[in-house]
């Protein structure tokens, strides 16, 4: 029973990976509605369950893939790749009322550049007071802190060491997290009641796991708007951070 178990996992690496999700996503609702009454996502608690899975995975094999290391996990590494990813943000859209997205107009389009660069700044200053005074090192981490796929992505552009991109990484999870987290908390005090200051949120806060998940606790029908100006955060960050932020910063800190 076992060994076929086993090859049922194996040879159905994508199958197993979406039912181990559905598993975990299934018990975060559950520890969500019991435990904190809604107020904390489901997705919140999804990902933290998922990062201590992934360190677990990393302890036990050693690689640098989590759970997709191990042979019985190694849909994850395939679900869990750029191109589901980036079908499953794309799929937002179509959710939009383009007559509400209107509304945003040039607003959107400021919060939308405050978004990028008021996040590398605060990254930056972060990472110089810890001892990281190289601008690469600095602008490394202030990527990350507009979100964690823009800062592995500068990294590779300008030559960042492995650490300090894990370090980036590491940032744009936190935030997203601390987004995700916190937005239900705050949504009252901002406005946060109606698809126009959702893309305002969305362009601000640049983190579309955050950013959905938050506003899925907040009011589910305000995600679409949300994680549509979000989503371009990582094409404009990608664009920004290693070119015009990069340069700069290093103008400032010197090399």
């Amino acid at each position: 029973m076992e060994k076929i178990f086993t090859h049922l996992f194996v040879e159905n690496g994508l199958v197993a990976a979406f039912a181990m999700v559905g598993v975990v996503m299934w018990f975060s609702y559950v520890l969500s509605k019991r435990l904190t009454f809604g107020r904390i996502h489901g997705s919140a608690i999804a990902i933290v369950i998922g990062l201590a899975l992934a360190y677990v995975g990393g302890r036990l094999t050693g690689g640098q893939k989590g759970l997709a290391d191990l042979p019985l996990f190694a849909g994850i590494g395939l679900m869990g790749g750029g191109m589901l990813r980036d079908f499953a943000i794309v799929a937002t859209a179509f959710e939009v009322n383009v007559k509400e997205a209107k509304k945003a107009g040039g607003i959107g389009a400021i919060a939308l550049l405050l978004g990028t660069v008021i996040p590398f700044v605060v990254g930056a200053l972060v990472a110089r007071a810890f001892g990281y005074t190289d601008a690469v090192s600095m602008a490394t981490i202030g990527a990350g802190a507009t979100t964690y796929i823009v800062g592995p992505v500068t990294g590779a552009a300008l030559g960042a060491s492995s650490p300090v991109m894990a370090l980036s990484i590491a940032t744009g999870v936190f935030k997203a997290v601390l987004v995700m987290v916190g937005t239900p908390f705050v949504a009252r005090f901002i406005g946060l009641d109606n698809p126009r200051t959702a893309m305002i949120f969305g362009g601000l806060m640049g983190t579309v796991s955050g950013v959905t998940g938050g506003l899925a606790a907040t009011d589910p029908k305000l995600v679409p708007y949300g994680a549509l100006t979000a989503t371009f955060h990582s094409g404009l960050g990608c664009l920004l951070a290693p070119s015009v932020l990069y340069l700069a910063l290093r103008a400032i800190v010197g090399g």
